[in-house]
């Protein structure tokens, strides 16, 4: 391996040994890469074992397996199989190997005195087997077309996909996932600010967005200065992938994909996702490719506001004819690829079958993800409000800030319209604890902050505390949503800041008082009731 984008592809498809006693798999890194000291903390997370080059090198091996043709791999005595490497051969590097070629296909990295060096060269499409004999003929004497075994991941994590969801905690919203390559033409490079311009002109409620960087990009800047540059979009609730897995989860649970020229949209395109192009163009992308095909028919981003019209567009586009030209043998991959290193390692297959791993599901934030703080705008009409939450630093106009209690910080604290805050109860194991009552703490809100005219306790997602500085006192009952069989819950602060604002147009209501709140894709049903013992003793 010689990074960790290389050591993912490696690790898919390891399976095809599961259950087999007789193969030992050790790692080493192929030295000469300017992303291998994140392949090695990729590496010590999987648990495998390591061998040091110098080990490797004088070590007889059975066989050599490796998802990238660069380096002094050729150095390694045993069988070599050159694995795919991402979904085709779509770009081409300028400072490496022979002008206008992927390295998949370059004979600079695949033959050494005019030999390959491969005894294997596994390809994910019939084309890439065509392109490798016009452009490597002898290489392509040793290639034979397996599918991809990534694809066959996301394909065997479909069903997985509420569950992924679930993680995300997206709910009903659309699920954008912007993907981005490494660099000089990626979109991070070029246009580094669109996840987080994009995060302040959606509708929170209505859409969430996620992240998705090559493994490269990780490796070049280190996980604290990725998260430091990308502070605006994470606080605005953008959520960054890890570059192993979870990236892919995305995918499946995503409802469509911005991309640049990276060949990550072609995993989406294949499962059917709606894509919208942010490539602004350049020398890399070869033409005639499967992702030039892509990018070709895909509507166009060119400004943040235009994204739902750029979404509308493509859904009605068919973008699976394009991951068609990148992937054959869908499910087939890892069947195809045993009988191909077992046939090279002189042995016969266990009988069990071999099957791709179902993605884990994307790990859960510590702390909510999402704004700390909104800018909401909402229209009454009688009891019936539509409400919209962005985060607080928008250009759009807004009514007032809605801030969350304690993650927003003094200055929104102090001047937000709304505070609210959610019930977490205390450790368990605590000998001593402390607590305010739902009924403490929203009347110490309301003698601290000026400005707050309604602070609510979200007590369960269905039941909250709200004080009005001069309503009073109520119970919020928030109904699910219930469509198709499915029960869907609105943000209960989301509903919190909607009868805020029919309060305001109600100085005495009379509970109980029913109103529907329209949040994001759906509506639910709000029951304002007076507020009893239960409710301001709660334990926040």
């Amino acid at each position: 391996m010689r990074s960790a984008g290389a050591l993912h592809r490696l690790l898919d498809v390891l399976p095809v040994f599961d259950g087999d006693e007789r193969v030992t798999s050790r790692f080493t890194l192929v030295p000469g890469s300017d992303f291998g000291v994140d392949a090695l903390a990729a590496l010590d997370r999987s648990g495998a074992r390591l061998l040091t080059w110098d080990d490797a090198r004088s070590r007889a091996h059975d066989l050599v397996l490796t998802a990238s043709p660069k380096g002094a791999i050729r150095v390694l005595s045993g069988p070599r199989v050159l694995l795919p490497h991402g979904a085709g051969f779509n770009k081409a590097i300028a400072e490496e190997g022979s002008p206008r070629l992927p390295s998949g296909l370059d004979p600079h990295f695949l033959l050494v005195d005019g030999q390959p060096w491969a005894a294997l060269h596994a390809l994910a499409h019939g084309d890439q087997l065509d392109r490798l004999a016009e452009y490597c003929p002898p290489a392509a004497a040793r290639a034979t077309v397996v599918g991809d075994p990534t694809l066959d991941r996301l394909l065997a994590s479909l069903s997985h996909r509420d569950d992924y969801r679930a993680a995300l905690g997206t709910g009903e919203r659309r699920l954008i996932v912007l993907t981005s390559t490494w660099g000089r033409e990626s979109l991070l490079t070029r246009r580094p600010e669109l996840p987080a311009a994009l995060a302040r002109v959606l509708p929170h409620d209505a859409y969430q967005l996620a992240l998705v960087l090559h493994p490269n990009e990780h490796s070049r800047l280190g996980a604290y200065d990725l998260s430091r540059h990308l502070t605006p979009a994470l606080r605005a609730g953008v959520v960054l992938a890890e570059p192993y897995e979870e990236w892919a989860a995305l995918l499946v649970a995503c409802d469509a994909v911005v991309t640049d020229h990276g060949s990550t949209a072609l995993y989406a395109a294949a499962l059917g996702r709606p894509v919208v192009g942010a490539y602004d163009g350049g020398d890399e992308l070869i033409p005639g490719t499967p992702m030039a095909a892509l990018l070709e028919q895909a509507p166009r981003l060119t400004d943040p506001a235009g994204l739902e019209e750029a979404l509308r567009a493509a859904a009605a586009q068919e973008v699976r004819k394009c991951a068609d030209a990148a992937f054959d043998l869908p499910g087939e991959s890892l069947p195809r690829l045993r009988a191909e290193l077992y046939r090279l390692l002189g042995l016969r297959p266990r009988p069990a079958p071999v099957r791709p791993r179902a993605l884990p599901a994307p790990r859960r934030p510590p702390v909510p993800n999402g704004p700390a703080a909104f800018a909401v705008r909402t229209r009454v009409t009688g009891r019936r409000i539509a409400v919209e939450r962005f985060p607080a630093d928008t250009t759009l106009p807004a009514h007032h800030l809605a801030a969350e209690f304690p993650y927003a910080g003094p200055r929104e604290t102090q001047s937000a319209a709304v505070l609210w805050r959610r019930s977490r109860p205390a450790a368990a194991d605590a000998p001593h604890t402390s607590a305010w009552t739902a009924g403490g703490w929203t009347a110490r809100m309301l003698d601290d902050a000026p400005y707050c005219g309604t602070a609510a306790a979200v007590l369960t997602p269905e039941r909250c505390l709200l004080r009005h500085r001069s309503a009073g006192t109520f119970r919020l009952r928030v109904e699910p949503h219930r469509s198709g069989g499915r029960i869907v819950r609105a943000d209960p602060a989301a509903v919190v800041t909607a009868v805020h604002s029919w309060l305001a147009t109600r100085p005495e209501p009379a509970p109980p008082v029913t109103l529907v709140c329209d949040v994001g894709p759906f509506s639910v049903r709000a029951v304002l009731e007076p507020a009893d013992d239960a409710d301001l003793d709660h334990e926040l």
